[in-house]
């Protein structure tokens, strides 16, 4: 029997954690690029530039991690002090290895946000560049999932 699509939980939640892991296996960086404009984000604001902040989430760099299917916190060290970080699955616009910068890129969060958040989204792409656009694949919820991605400063 088909489930309802209103019943499906997200898949996203799912696809962060199979990139970590995966960045992990392979001796790599996993990093989250999160919109810090999202309602409920709590990250330390003087490390946010663009309204967006990439976080390390490598085991080695956080404690206390925990993915559910609408929240992913944890605690991390920035410059020497300890912060707890909240962020709603709905504002993670990427996962990704720092060193290889393959990962997936969640299209998806612009559509799912109101048009002034949106916005920031956008900006975000401007400031991402993506490789090998024919790897690009979209899910069945629309998700638009790519092989590399690369952050350009």
């Amino acid at each position: 029997m088909q489930a309802k699509e209103e019943q499906l939980r997200s898949i996203n939640i799912y696809l962060i954690r199979a990139v970590r892991e995966w960045a992990m296996d392979n001796g790599l960086t996993p990093q989250l690029l999160v919109d810090a404009y999202v309602e409920g984000v709590d990250v330390p604001v003087q490390h946010v530039k663009d309204g967006k902040i990439t976080l390390n989430v490598h085991d080695q760099a956080v404690r206390t991690l925990e993915f559910s299917d609408e929240w992913i916190t944890f605690s991390a060290r920035f410059s020497g002090a300890s912060y707890t970080i909240n962020l709603p699955t709905q504002s993670i616009l990427a996962i990704f290895s720092r060193e290889t910068n393959q990962g997936i890129y969640f299209q998806q969060a612009a559509a799912d946000r109101n048009s002034e958040n949106a916005d920031l989204v956008k900006d975000a792409r401007s400031t991402t560049e993506m490789e090998n656009h024919k790897s690009a694949t979209h899910d069945q919820h629309g998700t638009l999932v790519r092989r590399h991605l690369r952050l350009v400063e």
